[in-house]
């Protein structure tokens, strides 16, 4: 795995190196040997984690979650007990109470003033409605909040169109804390077991496990990690090659180009210059020093520009999923743990899907089977996307999604609605296989933003 990886582009994925097997063993045996034991001479299999599985890791993760979630509840309990006072069954939850008007402002309020029970269970209320959260509301919030909070005018993240992918803002602000929200919900999506529809480029997940411990100085740096035009060409792919472009030139730099190690940035209207190094405005790149500029600007872009952002959001994601775990995981393997993977399999879907009101044997479902194995792979991950707010796949598989499709008694005019929050779409009994085609693609693809019902 080690040799593999200093090849860029590796030979073989670093999934080739999994061993399923490795699935089925007592994985928290393992995980507490490395932990009590290291690398003494107790052998575990964490002491090699490209070998266990993304599937095996969540397993671990989860558990280490659960006890964690478990200790601090019960030390809940005790405080309660030891003062005398009734135990409430709530105080195991983390409960969030938010109103749909103040949205971010309150779950921001609620997160910040329980900075201490993040690691418990996460329960969400909407004030002014009934209903308990059985994972719907849950879920919702997390659609809600996600889809507020990565808009484009709301000004945190910069939407990059020729990629598709989100980059913390660098623009300066007062406070910081709303990157530190951010992160905190990265990590209760991962803690509590939800797929967050989110599109940060790679080099992200390789700057949050950059520690993948929190240090105990809190003058260390946080969230810094080596970059290179590779990083940049997955977010900027136009400004990478004008970089690349620069590095292969033949003719004479200082002349042609007439740059200096400084770089301009755009910010609420102005252009603001900032220098690459000391004195970087009156350094003109040359041939000779081209590469260090090019490197320079890169790291500027990734790291220096948006290091309050990041570091926030470091410390936001870590304080909810600060574990040993997170030293097994590889930058790829966070990505999937947060969004999903994106390796679509309908037939799994199919194998698994529950039903109400319908029967697999039922006309209209196997029409709806036909069709949707027949789609393109664009065509069936809007219709994830339509039934469950994502387009990718939790790590367990399509199973994991629970997904339902429930008989919708309204005209057979209507197009296809679904509940995101509970992934179940509800389907009128169209009468034939054209119909039912020519009102799910109607559906799917003019759906704007999420299903929320």
């Amino acid at each position: 795995d080690a040799a593999n990886s200093l090849i860029s582009p590796p030979i073989i994925s670093y999934t080739d190196f999994y061993n399923s097997t490795l699935d089925h063993i007592d994985l928290m045996e393992e995980y507490h040997n490395w932990q009590c034991y290291g690398n003494s001479h107790r052998f575990s299999f964490c002491q090699y984690p490209f070998i266990i599985s993304i599937a095996a890791k969540k397993v671990i993760i989860q558990r280490d979650s659960e006890q964690q979630m478990i200790s601090i509840a019960r030390q809940s309990l005790v405080d309660k007990v030891s003062r005398r006072q009734k135990p409430d069954m709530n105080m195991l939850f983390l409960n969030v109470k938010v109103r749909r008007t103040h949205l971010v402002s309150d779950s921001l309020d609620e997160l910040a003033r329980k900075r201490a029970e993040l690691k418990k269970k996460l329960k969400v209320t909407f004030v002014g409605e009934a209903g308990l959260d059985m994972g719907g509301l849950t879920k919702e919030w997390f659609l809600l909040l996600i889809r507020q909070i990565f808009h484009p005018d709301y000004g945190m993240f910069t939407y990059h169109k020729d990629s598709h992918l989100v980059q913390h803002s660098s623009f300066k602000c007062d406070n910081y804390s709303e990157f530190r929200l951010v992160g905190a919900l990265m990590g209760l999506a991962v803690y509590n077991s939800i797929t967050l529809d989110i599109r940060f480029p790679p080099c992200c997940y390789k700057k949050l496990l950059s520690p993948p411990i929190v240090p105990c100085d809190h003058n260390t740096l946080v969230g810094i990690c080596d970059v290179t035009l590779d990083d940049l060409f997955q977010i900027m792919p136009e400004l990478a090659h004008g970089l690349s472009e620069l590095l292969s030139y033949e003719g004479n730099v200082e002349e042609d180009f007439y740059s200096t190690f400084q770089v301009f940035q755009e910010e609420f209207g102005v252009i603001k210059s900032y220098n690459l190094k000391p004195n970087g405005d009156k350094i003109p790149v040359t041939n000779q020093n081209r590469k260090e500029y090019v490197q320079l600007y890169v790291d500027f872009l990734l790291n220096k520009s948006i290091y309050k952002q990041f570091a926030a959001f470091y410390y936001g994601f870590h304080s909810v999923c600060a574990s040993y775990a997170l030293l097994l995981l590889r930058p790829e393997e966070v990505e999937i743990l947060v969004c999903g993977s994106p390796e679509l399999d309908m037939s799994a879907l199919q194998r698994s899907t529950q039903y109400e009101g319908y029967q697999k044997t039922d006309l209209t479902i196997r029409y709806f089977w036909d069709v949707v194995l027949g789609f393109s792979l664009d065509l069936q991950k809007k219709l994830l996307h339509f039934a469950t707010g994502s387009d990718r796949v939790p790590v367990g598989g399509m199973a994991d999604l629970n997904f339902k499709i429930s008989k919708s008694e309204t005209s057979t005019n209507w197009l296809p609605v679904a509940h995101t929050c509970f992934n179940q779409l509800c389907l009128p009994p169209y009468k034939n296989k054209k119909e039912l085609k020519q009102k799910l693609i109607i559906g799917i693809s003019n759906a704007e933003g999420f299903g929320l019902e």
